[in-house]
């Protein structure tokens, strides 16, 4: 039977969080040499005091690129301010370029994202494309990979993505919620939004996830709920699903 399902982009389809460690570690580098000698400047308090800001930034108004950098940029002036150390403009430039260096990375799909894809297309699924970010930054990913030979015009990208927005797009469009799941990395804006929707829900774990994905689950499925490892199961749990009778 014909299922209609959605796909997360980043850390589903392809690499996004091991850009964005690997740039907080570069932040991480340069506070712990500029304030060295600062007992309370340690690499832990430098990483939680960014984590907190990031997470507060999108918390205010989503996702926007200009909250990572700026998360640098706070944290350096709590620190400055903590610790007395004089906050320097060429520290401050060179930190906001760090920051938004982090967009300029390839786009790298995760292992067998094609063969995925491709499987449950051939099968007849119906497939769309449901991302969080910047319109720009987003469709740049897209169009790399030339995921639109598989999502057509089947790709919302949103600004804020929760419970509302996905609401919102599944009534917009003719969905029908017994055969409509969400396939996704993030806890906190894949599976809550789609198990609250009553849509089915996998979760497919990231090695090292961020932070502000991992959240309680505190809804009820009304429908099959999977936690994977692997992208390349994916097929194979919908169908054995759709087969159980």
């Amino acid at each position: 039977m014909k299922q209609q399902l959605f796909f997360d982009l980043d850390d589903t389809l392809i690499y996004c969080n091991k850009y964005f460690f690997f740039v907080v570690d570069q932040f991480v580098d340069s506070m712990s040499t500029w304030f060295s000698g600062y007992g309370i400047v340690t690499p832990n308090a430098v990483r939680d005091k960014q984590m907190d800001r990031d997470i507060a930034l999108i918390g205010d108004t989503g996702f926007k690129s200009e909250h990572f950098p700026q998360s640098f940029l706070d944290t350096y002036a709590y620190f400055s301010d903590a610790t007395g150390r004089k906050r320097s403009v060429v520290e401050e430039d060179f930190l906001w370029k760090l920051g938004i260096s982090v967009y300029d990375h390839e786009t790298e799909p995760y292992p067998n994202m094609e063969h995925t894809l491709d499987e449950l297309a051939s099968a007849g699924h119906e497939l769309h494309l449901y991302t969080g970010g910047e319109l720009l930054i987003q469709q740049r990913k897209i169009q790399r990979m030339g995921l639109e030979r598989y999502f057509s015009s089947r790709i919302y990208i949103r600004q804020l993505k929760n419970n509302d927005a996905l609401e919102q797009i599944l009534k917009q469009g003719i969905f029908d919620r017994e055969h409509t799941w969400m396939i996704g990395n993030s806890i906190r804006t894949d599976v809550v939004p789609a198990l609250t929707a009553g849509i089915h829900a996998i979760h497919v774990r990231t090695p090292e996830e961020w932070h502000y994905n991992v959240v309680q689950i505190d809804v009820q499925p009304r429908g099959a709920f999977f936690t994977l490892d692997k992208l390349i199961d994916v097929p194979d749990t919908i169908h054995r699903y759709l087969n159980r009778d």
